[in-house]
């Protein structure tokens, strides 16, 4: 067992007694398995040396914790916070490759060269390998914080160079060639005819509400009042009303006479994720109809670049996509209108003033 004592020098005024918080040099002594301690431990902080003894002390350290172990209870973890469940899915994804990854090892004999191979073995854009580190990041602090092996050997691992994409939002000529590319939909199924008037329904939903593809999907028929919709991203749980074209609600009112239940989109039996990917691939059958490529992100980037044109503020529109001002300025920032107007005006004076 160690314990911690100050080692006063000689002008320390406190060296009659016991004081924590003079500036004398921290030492601690006992023995550790059987082998006698006394060694500085290079710090005046008594907190600091406390989480230092926890370190050099057996009594406070499991004598061995698996990876597998480690990577069930930061799931349970997880879990626990009441994390959303697509968050869930993506912890217990990687806990299952560091469980493959590393079998029977103990979790404090990973170094940062093994993760470092380990992410070398990731197949996927820069993006989504930089998010998946700082999945991996949190698992290691987990174990860290709970004592089961000092430092963070993910900490050192830098995310790939993710070059971003500029936003491009639909014109209004190609988003009526999706609109009439609707028409050209099979009338074959349970739908029939409708079935085009579904298609045209989502499409238009995606464009005036900027909503997520999953948020659409899962749209209800109680988020639907006069011709009000009650945005709720499943993202950040922020509810907001917006007004929407006629238009759209006919179609919606139309596509909930369609199908029994309380979704719009979703019959509401099996996973949402295997209707979204339905709704993904309808969507790529109309890009090859239209003539038009795109993805159901350009539709919401439309609605939030349409609304920034015509004067309406970031911290409106970031509120109205569910996300925070800093996300909606990282990706929309060149089509504010009141920046560009008053770029415009200082380009002018600078103009007259030459």
């Amino acid at each position: 067992m160690l314990h911690l004592y100050r080692r006063h020098l000689k002008a320390c005024p406190h060296r009659s007694m016991t004081y924590k918080s003079c500036r004398c040099p921290i030492w601690c002594f006992g023995s550790v398995a059987g082998k006698r301690v006394r060694r500085a431990l290079d710090t005046v902080n008594w907190k600091t040396a406390e989480e230092a003894l926890r370190d050099l002390s057996p009594d406070e350290i499991p004598e061995k914790m698996l990876v597998e172990a480690a990577a069930d209870r930061f799931v349970d973890d997880c879990k626990r916070r009441q994390l959303a469940k697509e968050t869930i899915g993506k912890y217990e994804l990687l806990a299952k490759e560091l469980k493959a990854q590393f079998p029977a090892r103990d979790i404090r004999g990973i170094t940062a060269d093994d993760l470092a191979r380990y992410c070398e073995g990731w197949k996927m854009s820069p993006v989504s390998a930089g998010k998946k580190l700082d999945r991996l990041k949190a698992f290691f602090r987990l174990c860290m914080n709970r004592g089961w092996r000092k430092g963070n050997p993910a900490a050192s691992l830098k995310a790939p160079v993710a070059k971003p994409r500029p936003t491009m939002p639909l014109d209004d000529d190609d988003f009526e060639k999706i609109v009439w590319a609707t028409e050209l939909f099979s009338k074959k199924g349970s739908y029939r005819e409708g079935n085009r008037i579904r298609v045209r329904a989502f499409v238009r939903l995606l464009r005036y509400s900027g909503l997520r593809i999953r948020d659409a999907v899962m749209l209800s028929y109680d988020k639907l009042k006069d011709n009000k919709l009650l945005l709720y991203s499943a993202k950040t749980g922020v509810p907001v009303h917006l007004r929407i074209p006629q238009y759209v609600i006919d179609d919606l009112h139309f596509v909930y006479d369609l199908i029994p239940g309380n979704y719009f989109f979703w019959s509401g039996e099996g996973e949402v994720k295997s209707a979204v990917n339905d709704w993904q691939r309808t969507l790529g059958r109309l890009s090859k109809l239209s003539g038009v490529k795109f993805h159901a992100h350009m539709l919401r980037d439309s609605f939030a670049v349409d609304l920034l044109r015509n004067g309406v503020s970031l911290e409106n529109v970031a509120v109205l996509l569910g996300n925070s001002v800093k996300i909606a300025e990282r990706h929309y920032a060149p089509w504010v209108k009141s920046r560009q107007d008053a770029l415009e005006k200082e380009i002018e004076k600078a103009w007259k003033l030459n």
